[in-house]
């Protein structure tokens, strides 16, 4: 069973599409065709449902780079009396990206985690292969993408049919291996050494918390403020969401071994996920890894056929 895992990351995203983009074009087929499962988070829910569609990743980067900077206006500049942004475009973004499809209309395993914060709980929403119920399939695939990708302070949560509030489903799986392990070996009853996962991340961040003489930290240390910009960087959200994907990446490749194929790059500094400025140098970061893994990257996708 061969599996794709997005991770989170909002605008890093385009990182991971460059990487899906330049494996269709070399294979020249769908990505989605490559997979029996496909999950992600966050953005990487955006990435996940287009594959599952067989949407063109070449058309789902440009869709970044003409949304990216109509999603990323400020309506408040730090986030204490409402969210930083609007959920109003990203709304409008996917509604256009995904039309009326419901889950029920996804036949793809498709795996999108986000956060039930009514209910105090973990949620993973799950496409029409035989284990969610009506109500669940009932949702539109855009409503379930807006829930993983609601990212607290900076968008408020999602309302997911009057029945509770959704929120970034980065908060416990950034990145969704082991959401996809547990499910190949639940509901479709796999073993390990039957799983194979292709994770692809949205770039290391060097995220630097440097030590100071003021040992009484506040919010002005963990979401500094800068004052030539007048915004918030987002430090402890990053910060929050790269220690959720290295240790479940970490944890996947004890249980897969060879198995688990991570594709991922140091950025070099810190890239917030909403500094729309640097998606030229993430989808060319995306392109120069797959370029250097290629080889490693084309035995793993057709190492086994995909189960029936």
């Amino acid at each position: 069973m061969k599996i794709l895992c997005i991770d989170g990351g909002g605008i890093r995203g385009t990182f991971a599409v460059a990487i899906l983009k330049a494996i269709e074009k070399e294979l020249d087929r769908p990505v989605g065709e490559m997979f029996d499962i496909i999950a992600g988070t966050s953005t990487g829910a955006i990435i996940a449902a287009s594959a599952a569609l067989n949407k063109d990743m070449g058309a789902v980067l440009e869709s970044y780079k003409s949304y990216a900077e109509k999603i990323f206006v400020r309506q408040a500049r730090i986030g204490l009396l409402k969210s930083v942004y609007s959920d109003r475009q990203l709304r409008r973004f996917f509604k256009q990206a995904f039309g009326e499809h419901s889950l029920a209309d996804i036949e793809k395993p498709l795996l999108i985690p986000a956060v039930d914060i009514t209910h105090g709980k973990p949620y993973v929403h799950r496409s029409n292969y035989g284990v969610a119920d009506e109500s669940e399939l009932a949702i539109k695939l855009w409503d379930a993408v807006l829930s993983s990708c609601s990212a607290p302070i900076y968008f408020p949560p999602n309302n997911v049919h009057n029945k509770y509030l959704s929120v970034d489903g980065g908060l416990w799986a950034d990145n969704p291996s082991l959401v996809c392990i547990t499910e190949a070996l639940r509901n479709f009853d796999k073993s390990l050494k039957e799983i194979n996962i292709l994770s692809i991340g949205t770039g290391r961040q060097n995220i630097d918390f440097a030590i100071s003489e003021n040992k009484y930290w506040g919010v002005r240390h963990w979401l500094p403020f800068q004052f030539h910009s007048m915004k918030v960087t987002p430090k402890l959200l990053d910060l929050a969401l790269h220690l959720s994907a290295e240790s479940v990446s970490y944890h996947s490749e004890l249980l897969l071994e060879e198995r688990y194929l991570r594709l991922n790059c140091d950025l070099g500094g810190e890239i917030p996920f909403d500094d729309v400025k640097c998606m030229d140098k993430l989808a060319e970061l995306g392109a120069e890894l797959f370029s250097s893994k290629k080889a490693e990257i084309l035995r793993f996708i057709k190492e086994e056929d995909t189960f029936s």
